[in-house]
């Protein structure tokens, strides 16, 4: 697909994970976001959002508003918002009460993006569930319901948000596959694809959202995000050396397993086994590591091919100050300027 786009035309923005390293605590993590967040907006990325896991020992963002409200009071221009609420663990009015909270709090710097999956494995779904009967084939009622408590004009709701009311916050359908494709275009919302993880499904998600797009009051045209790994370095040779910290991760999750972000190693050899190696290669289709030139070659390629509006990037490091030097070696690459990004 040839949309003649180039990076510096286009948002990019960061996805946090919350990542936990290996010998610290969340708390730590939780520092290290808000510094992130603090020089993502000086560097010019257009938001900032966490994602919603649970029972994951590498990952500290289950609660995903709280942290959303602790980076918003750290800074002062950059949206930040959830990517995503994943909205089957929660009752929509408690959302909309909460992201009502937040909006009132930090006006026209908040969304809300919205996943189907539960975020974390079946057990602790059952958990989490607010209504054991609940279901992920309730996501379309649910969001609707969600939509309309910020609605002021729907005549005489029993049930009404406070705050929440009347409030204009984006709201943005997630996913992995094409079902929340198809809707986000019906409902003629903005879509987000974790191309970050799930590349399968990505180029078919997206002509879907486009065909099946309905103008809303919202949204006249589709707007679509994709996420991104992206481990930026001086050299190709360094960002490989870092990028084992991700190899590492993701292979805890074909393991199984949610150990803590590892130090890099000088080789993955003997580390994971043939069948480990391919499974996280083809989850890493979408992973720009390298240099520079190396990154900037392959998100415009990437760009070419998908035609998104927007990008979202996520990196998993080991160090701090190496998160923080590829999140800069990648804003040279965008212009530093939001007005092409979607908002209400």
């Amino acid at each position: 697909m040839n949309t003649q786009k180039n990076l510096a035309d286009i948002p990019v923005s960061v996805l946090d994970l919350a990542g936990v390293k290996s010998g610290e605590t969340p708390s730590h993590t939780f520092k290290n976001s808000l510094d992130l967040a603090q020089h993502a907006e000086k560097w010019g990325y257009t938001r900032y959002w966490f994602a919603e896991h649970h029972n994951m020992e590498s990952i500290a963002s289950a609660a995903t508003s709280v942290l959303i409200g602790y980076v918003a009071g750290g800074t002062s221009t950059i949206r930040v918002g959830s990517g995503g609420v994943m909205l089957p663990n929660h009752a929509p009015l408690i959302i909309a009460e909460q992201f009502g909270t937040l909006e009132s709090l930090y006006p026209g710097r908040i969304d809300l993006g919205l996943g189907r999956a539960p975020g974390t494995d079946q057990l602790t779904s059952f958990a989490l569930r607010r209504n054991m009967n609940a279901s992920v084939d309730d996501f379309p009622k649910d969001v609707i319901e969600l939509r309309n408590y910020f609605t002021p004009e729907l005549p005489n709701p029993r049930v009404r948000a406070f705050p929440g009311e009347g409030l204009h916050i984006p709201i943005w359908l997630l996913g992995s596959s094409t079902y929340s494709a198809q809707l986000a275009g019906i409902l003629g919302m903005p879509f987000a694809f974790a191309s970050h993880f799930a590349p399968t499904h990505l180029h078919s998600a997206l002509q879907i959202y486009r065909d099946s797009f309905k103008p809303s009051d919202i949204l006249k045209e589709p707007y679509a995000m994709a996420c991104v790994n992206v481990m930026a370095a001086d050299t190709d040779e360094e960002a490989q050396f870092l990028a084992t910290s991700y190899y590492q991760l993701a292979m805890g999750i074909v393991r199984g397993t949610t150990k803590p972000i590892q130090p890099p190693v000088e080789s993955m050899e003997g580390v994971w086994s043939e069948y480990e190696m391919a499974v996280v290669q083809q989850m890493a289709k979408y992973a720009f590591i390298g240099s520079v030139d190396t990154v900037q070659q392959g998100m415009q390629q990437f760009l070419d091919e998908t035609g998104v509006d927007e990008l979202m990037v996520v990196s998993h490091f080991y160090d701090h100050k190496d998160k923080l030097n590829s999140y800069k070696l990648v804003s040279d690459l965008f212009k530093k300027t939001k007005e092409h990004a979607y908002s209400l």
